[in-house]
């Protein structure tokens, strides 16, 4: 099982939420680096240098690049889902069935998940 984290869980981070912290922690100290893609980077990073915590949570998050691979995927999930929001459906794309994703929206990703045929975890911030 690995920890998905969408902008809502980064904001959280960047905010200093202590639960947040915490679970980021337990995944480090257990060998499973969280995950996240270069998108849902995108969405929350606005001022590098106001950012710090985030910087430092970034070192324990493994940030997949948004390549030509995970591109095609995506788009064949959004047809499957019938959606339109291109950074959760390559969320749930690099996702494993099993998996939890922390968001404060999880309004597409039911449907998602059930396209592309994951059982996903949907645990809030």
């Amino acid at each position: 099982m690995t920890l998905l984290l969408d902008s809502g869980a980064l904001v959280a981070l960047e905010r200093d939420d202590r639960a947040m912290w915490r679970r980021l922690k337990a995944c480090v100290r257990a060998g499973d680096a969280p995950r996240t893609h270069a998108g849902v980077l995108a969405q929350v990073w606005r001022n590098g240098p106001r950012q710090a915590r985030l910087a430092q949570a970034l070192a324990g998050i493994d940030v997949v690049a948004l390549d030509e691979r995970l591109g095609r995927a995506t788009g064949e999930l959004l047809a499957r889902s019938g959606g339109t929001d291109i950074v959760d459906a390559a969320l749930v794309s690099i996702s494993n069935d099993g998996d939890d994703i922390v968001t404060a929206d999880s309004g597409d990703f039911r449907a998602l998940a059930a396209a592309g045929g994951r059982h996903l975890e949907l645990i809030r911030p």
